[in-house]
């Protein structure tokens, strides 16, 4: 099994662009928190937009679409889900909400994962809250349909103890005043995708981990502006950068500057 060294993986973090993009985040949490104070009629306007366009992207991204006007009325819970997409729709819809409104009581533990994934899952009736039963691979297909390998996650059987793992490590690194959350997040975000550690539905619980993490470290604006709405904008960067910092994961030699440069630069954008 390998180790999970955030310290050791921050400190080769620290480049010039790397350290401007959280520089320029922090600018841009000041000025947060003077929006948020003085501007409570735009920011409940601004949550609505955002909650159905973030609901919109991180399952469009997976190709789990439904038409517009059923979308915003099951974001705003005004009618019940009727096909399979959107029953997928409305348990993304219930765990945002949860993690919009409890976020600062909801810890980075491996059994808090598995409830938000059954709650992903609880409309669609299938194996939500529990980890994968069998290995799972990450495949790509080019322009003539010739399906590939692009990475192979941890096996099924050792993925309680990754999760485990990476959770420790988290929670160990985030008491550490000289490691900015900032540069951590996308850090944990990448060794999580690279676990895989559901059957489905990894994709949309590694964003809405990201919302959580960021919101817990005092970045709420994925809140008001939809940070995966961005993601699926751009979502070939994020998959190009995903596949550069998974590179040798599992030999502990991976660089994972390319997506936690991706990463910041999506906040900067929101």
């Amino acid at each position: 099994m390998r180790t999970f060294d955030y310290k050791k993986r921050y400190e080769r973090l620290l480049q010039s662009d790397i350290v401007a993009l959280v520089a320029q985040i922090h600018e841009y949490k000041g000025e947060q928190t003077l929006f948020v104070e003085a501007k409570a009629d735009t920011l409940t306007q601004l949550l609505e937009v955002a909650k159905i366009q973030s609901t919109e992207a991180s399952n469009k991204i997976e190709g789990i679409y439904t038409s517009d006007e059923r979308l915003k009325k099951i974001v705003r819970d005004k009618t019940m889900p009727k096909t399979r997409n959107e029953k997928e729709i409305a348990g993304y819809r219930d765990v945002l909400n949860t993690i919009h409104q409890n976020y600062d009581y909801i810890p980075v533990k491996s059994s808090i994962f598995l409830q938000l994934h059954r709650d992903l899952y609880k409309f669609a009736g299938n194996a939500g809250g529990s980890f994968k039963s069998s290995d799972n691979v990450i495949a790509q297909e080019d322009e003539q349909g010739n399906k590939s390998i692009r990475f192979q996650p941890v096996p099924a059987w050792e993925t309680p103890a990754y999760i485990d793992a990476i959770c420790d490590a988290f929670q160990d690194i985030c008491k550490d005043s000289q490691c900015d959350p900032l540069i951590l997040i996308p850090m944990f975000i990448l060794d999580f995708l690279c676990i895989h550690p559901f059957n489905d539905g990894n994709g949309r619980m590694s964003r809405l981990l990201t919302l959580l993490l960021l919101y817990r470290a005092g970045y709420i604006v994925g809140m008001y502006i939809s940070i995966e709405k961005l993601i699926e904008q751009t979502k070939e960067t994020y998959y190009e950068t995903l596949q550069e910092s998974s590179y040798n994961w599992h030999e502990e030699e991976n660089d994972d500057a390319p997506f936690v440069r991706y990463m910041l630069g999506v906040i900067v954008a929101a």
